[in-house]
């Protein structure tokens, strides 16, 4: 029998547990990595000396220790504690869940009801919980790896606060993987490349960290090391948390597109090569470039959205894993070249024009007049044809004469729309020249 399988000072029973079970902390400051809430001066450590815990929703990625410290919050508060799981879960269990609570309320002990994933509930789903938390049937604890601002309702966060867990670091990564070895009574069969190798592979989760640590265990023979290279053969490489539809998402491209923003093609290459890693459809990717081409760009370098679009255009010729070195290209291009918001600015200040001045008519000199009543009712007269005019350039208003001439687009002195200026303060000048008005 192997000596994971043996007996050890807290019986068969813990050592048939997984890992990650038995090293669950028993107290709040045995928590690692969330020093910010559970360590001497952290958020949940004075609400508890204060007694005044109330409602609350755990934000994080997995394998962060939300269920494991609202475990330890219940126990050392004193309260009943209930837990679900919002995937598995229904009305009728609710139900269940509230009367239970209901009757020991009535007995003089309050119920801590921790609910996981609490973001798959729906809208009326979440609603039930309000009035068991406003007549303290309740002190509600839900958990979530999504952002609570865009998968809960208001109603539930007006009544809750929301705290922070963060994805484990490095070091206390390390820290579990110690602890690990004192509990099991042996150190990790990895030289010191292949332990980094299995932090990193952890991405930031305690739970996973554990549980690659047992599945080393387990297969180490007696005596032997593996080296970073044994050790991807053992574990294999655990996909990154990465969900398309959901926050990790939203981060990537979040970033990404602040990276290019900034000027920054390294950075913008890392996080495109981590969501081509991660899985994402290269042509959201492409569709994204282009955005950024127009929005933070624009007519700073005119090229740009042309590269953007020849890019996502190549990646569909071409096919993975070509195309990828396509989107690549143009991603730095696209952090290398000058920027300017100057257009994106201008649009949205020329709809917020459009809206407030409702359906003015163009001055009447650049109407068409294809009737006589038209003609006659001053359609067209006036109007000066620009290129017979001196460079080309007649300065007529073109705006209604309701609202007089106005200013959305003002380039910068920066890539090519320093030239667009120079045009601009060039045909203001001849503007002011010929009486028409700045």
């Amino acid at each position: 029998m192997s000596d994971l399988f043996s007996a050890n000072h807290e019986g068969n029973d813990l050592v048939s547990r997984p890992l990650a079970d038995r090293l669950r902390p028993r107290q709040l400051a045995d928590v690692v990595g969330q020093e910010h809430l559970t360590g001497a001066d952290g958020a949940l450590t004075r609400m508890i000396d204060s007694r005044s815990l109330g409602s609350l929703v755990f934000w994080g990625p997995p394998g962060t220790g939300k269920t494991t410290v609202a475990r330890l919050l219940a126990g050392e508060t004193d309260l009943a504690f209930e837990q679900i799981s919002a995937i598995f879960s229904g009305v009728a269990e609710l139900k269940k869940v509230f009367e239970t609570a209901r009757m020991r309320r009535s007995q003089g002990r309050q119920t801590l009801l921790f609910v996981d994933e609490i973001h798959r509930f729906n809208r009326s789903q979440q609603d039930s919980f309000l009035p068991v938390m406003e007549d303290g049937t309740v002190i509600l604890v839900g958990a979530t790896t999504e952002n609570p601002s865009f998968e809960l309702n208001a109603a539930l966060l007006s009544r809750a606060r929301v705290l922070v867990f963060h994805a484990h670091t490095p070091e206390s990564i390390a820290r579990l993987l110690e602890r690990a070895e004192a509990m099991e009574e042996k150190p990790l069969p990895l030289d010191g490349e292949a332990r980094a190798v299995l932090v990193r592979m952890a991405d930031g989760d305690g739970r996973a960290a554990l549980t690659l640590a047992e599945e080393v265990w387990r297969a180490a023979r007696q005596g032997e090391v593996f080296d970073a290279e044994g050790l991807q053969r053992v574990a294999q490489r655990r996909a990154p948390i990465y969900d398309k539809g959901q926050d990790g998402h939203y981060n990537l491209i979040s970033a990404l597109h602040k990276s290019v923003r900034g000027s920054d093609p390294d950075a913008a290459l890392y996080y495109l090569a981590r969501m081509f890693d991660a899985g994402e459809d290269p042509l959201y990717l492409g569709r994204r470039l282009v955005r950024m081409a127009v929005e933070d760009i624009g007519l700073a370098d005119p090229q740009a959205l042309g590269i953007a679009n020849a890019a996502k255009d190549a990646y569909e010729y071409l096919g993975s894993p070509e195309g990828e070195l396509a989107l690549a290209q143009a991603c730095v291009y696209l952090a290398t070249a000058p920027k300017s918001n100057a257009v994106y600015t201008a649009f949205k200040q020329a709809m917020s024009a459009a809206k407030e001045n409702g359906s003015l008519l163009p001055p009447k000199h650049i109407l068409n007049a294809p009737t006589k009543l038209m003609k006659e009712t001053g359609y067209g007269a006036g109007y000066a044809y620009d290129h017979d005019a001196p460079d080309a350039f007649s300065g007529q208003n073109y705006f209604p004469e309701e609202m007089g001439r106005r200013r959305f687009y003002d380039p910068p002195e920066r890539g090519f729309e320093r030239e667009i200026r120079k045009r601009l303060e060039y045909w203001a000048r001849l503007r002011r020249e010929r009486g028409e008005g700045a």
